[in-house]
């Protein structure tokens, strides 16, 4: 067990200046520290540190020059960029659920639900839906909770109800459970990819980013755990683009030109932008920049 104890914001403030912090205005760093909070602020403090970009026996000490505020304005950058991510991202969730449930509907017409018919797709996935998808909590949502009162017979809603409230994860999970390869195709020519495997990694992408972004976690020098697959989407990828937000941004700017031209310029010119808001201090640029892999963003 570990014998590190608690402490208090003061005794926080003493050690960040022990490690060389220059705190100019000290009761702007108590506001922030009870705000976000010690733990959270040193996320942000990692990269301005002497041994970075190394994890193991690090000495915490940083660098000349270093300003507590630097290291709050890198947070505040992940926050307004995690905020970009979360409202485009959640244009291509919808977007590629509908175009699942229409394609596939249409395909198999006399099966409503054929989520579960092991015509449509594997035992596996079927085996595992009720446990993992259809589960109690699931049937709590009000539409789906209301179609069952309504036709107490149906084991499940139709797929048009069903796959709107499954989570972005069971319904990528659904799309490689599809046994029929031409409908699988037919979906992902829709992004203008020929592979469904490159879709599927795609696909992945956006979940990754779209769950890291709502959970809080730090994105400005995020490594995804797979890297994503050259394609229409990323052609001229380097090896950092295929793991870095580099490469992230450039796969939701994909997805985004085919549900609108318009949204995915919003999208560039908001990445842009919040870039152009930090560039003005050098050594915060430079460490936004080269952490995720902007720099090199062509």
């Amino acid at each position: 067990m570990s014998d590190k104890k608690a402490t208090t914001i003061e005794e926080q403030i003493d050690i960040l200046k022990s490690r060389g912090i220059i705190i100019e205005n000290e009761a702007y760093a108590k506001v922030v520290l009870f705000d976000i909070g010690y733990f959270r602020i040193g996320s942000y403090s990692f990269p301005f540190e002497v041994t970075y970009p190394q994890k193991i026996n690090r000495t915490h000490k940083f660098k000349a020059n270093t300003k507590f505020e630097d290291i709050v304005n890198l947070y505040f950058f992940d926050v307004e960029l995690r905020h970009i991510f979360l409202r485009y991202l959640a244009l291509i969730e919808v977007n590629f659920k509908t175009k699942i449930i229409y394609i596939v509907s249409n395909h198999f017409k006399d099966y409503n639900t054929w989520f579960i018919n092991t015509d449509v797709v594997t035992e596996k996935y079927i085996s595992s839906f009720d446990k993992e998808v259809y589960t109690d909590k699931f049937k709590l949502n009000k539409v789906i909770k209301n179609h069952h009162k309504m036709y107490i017979s149906d084991k499940y809603a139709p797929a048009w109800k069903t796959i709107e409230f499954m989570t972005l994860g069971s319904v990528i999970k659904l799309y490689n459970a599809l046994k029929d390869s031409a409908v699988k195709q037919k979906i992902s020519l829709i992004y203008g990819i020929n592979s469904p495997s490159i879709l599927n990694s795609y696909l992945e992408t956006i979940r990754d980013i779209r769950n890291l972004s709502a959970h809080g976690s730090v994105m400005y020098d995020l490594r995804l755990s797979k890297g994503i697959a050259k394609g229409p989407g990323l052609i001229l990828a380097n090896e950092g683009q295929k793991t870095n937000l580099c490469g992230a941004t450039h796969i939701i700017e994909y997805f985004l030109k085919y549900i609108s031209e318009k949204k995915a310029e919003d999208f560039k010119n908001d990445i842009e932008n919040i870039l152009i808001k930090y560039k003005d201090n050098k050594e915060l640029n430079t460490i936004i920049s080269t952490c995720s892999g902007y720099d090199l963003c062509k």
